[in-house]
């Protein structure tokens, strides 16, 4: 797959891969668990979703700790079973590690390999992707971590070719994710690899998240969210574009609704989100056309008018370069099959 430029900061594998051999998840636990990260992947695997049928995913904790162990906030948590456990997973789950500069246990390590070499896929959230290199499963892979920890992961596996400012890198059966709330992206990426965008976007809907973020780690490093008074500005901004994306959105023009000068507006645009306006639109663009080509048997040509593209020829290249796919095979990929066939 051709590394994306800068501007898309999510790294998604858009080619299908068949399911584990088993539809098994086991979390780890451990003495000093992330409470927040573990509690991600309970919600996402964990939880009972009857509406998905028989084939939904088991969930089991494996204790990488014997007994008791403790979790942030004072939580206290008992295991289902121990490293054993992972031999019958078809999906395994680090969330998080207990520190950067913890020691990763041998015996982890030589089950996590075992798992993987079996055809488990092995899945790490923020931290947890230093479980993964000790491991030797990121030898030569790209990887991500929380933007805290990626020098750190850098230095320690100079192997690991580490993805410093996106949500979560999918490698196959090893995947990773950025800081803890990216973890939340990665699993709802994984359930739409396994089952597609519909399945998905149900479980999204019932944790009242998007199924889908655009955007990396770099816009949240220093101020996520803007100062009061320039969401006020901004926020309806945001909106006109979203409602008008066919218009010729320059930054004078822009600038102009805003009521500030160009100067003034180009710095307070990037830093209320982290790009530039020409680049916001053109994520926004790309947003709504993937959310047709999911969702809609509307013919190619007319989502590209629909997006704001103009012209088919437009949106193909523009999917080429960020995704690169076509907008045909991402449908292919992320439709129903009805959807598909008609698109």
């Amino acid at each position: 797959m051709a590394v994306l430029p800068y501007s898309v900061k999510i790294m998604p594998d858009l080619n299908r891969h068949p399911k584990p051999p088993s539809p098994l998840v086991v979390a780890l636990a451990y003495d000093g668990l992330c409470t927040f990260e573990f509690g991600v992947a309970v919600e996402a695997f964990g939880l009972p979703r009857p509406e998905m049928g028989a084939d939904w995913y088991r969930f089991a904790v494996a204790g990488v700790d014997p007994g008791e162990m403790r979790a942030a906030g004072g939580v206290r948590i008992v295991a289902d079973g121990g490293l054993d456990l992972l031999a019958e997973a078809g999906t395994i789950i680090v969330p998080g590690w207990r520190g950067v500069d913890a020691p990763v246990p041998d015996a982890l390590c030589e089950a996590l390999a075992a798992a993987h070499g079996r055809g488990a896929r092995i899945l790490s959230i923020c931290s947890g992707v230093f479980a993964l290199a000790a491991a030797g499963l990121l030898a030569g892979r790209r990887a991500t971590t929380h933007w805290r920890y990626t020098d750190a992961l850098k230095q320690r596996y100079p192997d690991i070719h580490v993805q410093p400012d996106v949500l979560y890198v999918d490698e196959g059966t090893v995947l990773t994710s950025a800081g803890s709330a990216a973890g939340i992206d990665l699993c709802l990426h994984l359930i739409r690899r396994d089952y597609g965008m519909v399945a998905a976007n149900m479980v999204a809907r019932r944790l009242v998240v998007p199924p889908h973020r655009d955007g990396g780690q770099a816009q949240y490093i220093e101020r996520a969210v803007p100062l009061p008074h320039e969401s006020a500005r901004l926020g309806p901004l945001l909106d006109h574009i979203r409602n008008n994306l066919g218009a010729d959105h320059s930054v004078a023009s822009l600038a102009n609704i805003s009521g500030m000068s160009t100067r003034t507006f180009l710095r307070r645009f990037e830093a209320a989100t982290g790009t530039t306006p020409a680049q916001w639109v053109l994520l926004e663009r790309l947003t709504r056309a993937r959310d047709l080509l999911e969702n809609s048997a509307t013919p190619i040509d007319r989502i590209a008018e629909l997006a704001g593209f103009g012209a088919a020829a437009t949106l193909r290249h523009h999917f080429r370069r960020h995704y690169a796919t076509t907008p045909t095979a991402y449908r292919e990929t992320f439709a129903g099959p009805a959807i598909a066939e008609a698109g």
